[in-house]
C-alpha cells in the first residue's frame, strides 16, 4: 500500500473531522450576527468563557503530554524511532492541540472584539469557533482510540 508520508491518514482524518463538523455546525446555525452575552446583561459571557478556556486547556494539556510521553518512549525502540503505525494517531493528537489552541485564542479574540462592536460576531466566526472546539475534542478522542488500536494490534 502506498503512503504519502507516515501519518498521512491521521492528517486526512483530522482535516475531515474539522470540515465535517464545520458543515454540520453551519447547517444547524441560523443567519445574522450572534451575541455572546445574555440580552441586557453585558459581560455575562465571561463566566462561560472561563469554562471554555479551561476545557480547551485540559484537552490541549492531555494531548501534549501524551505526545511528549510517546515520543520520549521512542528511546526504548530499536534505532530510537517509534513504529510508523503510531504516526497517524500522534498527528491526530497534534491536530487536537492545534485546533484547541486556535479555538481558545479565537474565542477570546472574538469576545474582545464583540465588547467593542457587538455586531461583529458573525455566523462564520460562530461556526468556526464551534468547529474548532468540537474538532479538538473529537481529534483527541479519536487519536487516543486509534493509539489504543495501534498499540494492541
Amino acid at each position: 500500500m502506498f503512503h504519502l508520508f507516515p501519518g498521512f491518514s491521521g492528517f486526512a482524518v483530522g482535516v475531515a473531522i474539522l470540515v465535517g463538523i464545520c458543515v454540520v455546525a453551519s447547517s444547524q446555525t441560523g443567519h445574522g450576527s450572534f451575541t455572546f452575552d445574555k440580552p441586557g446583561q453585558p459581560g455575562s459571557f465571561e463566566a462561560r468563557l472561563t469554562n471554555y478556556i479551561r476545557a480547551g486547556e485540559f484537552v490541549v494539556g492531555l494531548a501534549t503530554s501524551s505526545i511528549v510521553i510517546l515520543v520520549g518512549s521512542s528511546a526504548l525502540y530499536a534505532g530510537g524511532h517509534l513504529p510508523w503505525v503510531y504516526a497517524s494517531p500522534l498527528i491526530l493528537l497534534a491536530l487536537s492541540v492545534v485546533y484547541g489552541i486556535l479555538f481558545m485564542v479565537l474565542i477570546v479574540f472574538n469576545y474582545e472584539a464583540f465588547q467593542h462592536n457587538p455586531g461583529c460576531y458573525t455566523r462564520a466566526r460562530y461556526v468556526r469557533n464551534q468547529a474548532l472546539g468540537f474538532s479538538s475534542l473529537v481529534c483527541f478522542c479519536g487519536g487516543y482510540l486509534w493509539l489504543v488500536l495501534a498499540i494492541t494490534r
